[in-house]
């Protein structure tokens, strides 16, 4: 299974299953509650321009990783710190930069330094693939965003 997280009117063809809150998803999913898919036994998430909606990032990294399967990929494309877009839009509660994704990578310093994720609740253990930032001028102001694809480690 591969999901497309977020789908609004992007949507992939099978075997991709699109969700969303709302219609016209395949499938409806709050992703702010626990995610309806079992443990290892997604492929793939992509979740581009999503995680920034949601407010717990503790809670979407755990259950992303707890849906993939060994090896899986996640997927990510969110609006930066770095430029107005992160911030702008009232619908954003949760900020992202680059940096964050360290902190659920499997043993990086920004995250076992201190061995602290066990109190705040980290479990998810991913390796970064790729991680790039991208500019992407508008009339008013530039966006960027940080584009990452990681590999859940199980």
């Amino acid at each position: 299974m591969k999901l497309n997280l977020g789908c609004s009117d992007r949507h992939f063809p099978a075997p991709w299953v699109n969700v969303d809150m709302v219609p016209p998803a395949d499938r409806i999913v709050d992703l702010r509650e626990p995610w309806p898919w079992l443990d290892s036994s997604v492929e793939e998430i992509r979740a581009w321009d999503i995680i920034e909606h949601l407010p717990d990032k503790i809670h979407t990294m755990n259950e992303a990783w707890r849906a993939l399967q060994p090896g899986g990929r996640f997927d990510i494309e969110v609006p930066t710190i770095r430029g107005a877009g992160a911030v702008c839009d009232p619908t954003h509660v949760s900020l992202w930069s680059a940096s964050d994704f360290e902190y659920y990578e499997k043993g990086n310093f920004a995250r076992e330094r201190f061995r602290y994720s066990p109190y705040y609740g980290i479990r998810a253990d991913f390796r970064i693939l790729s991680l790039e930032q991208k500019n992407y001028p508008t009339k008013y102001d530039d966006v960027w965003k940080v584009r990452t694809i990681l590999e859940a480690v199980k």
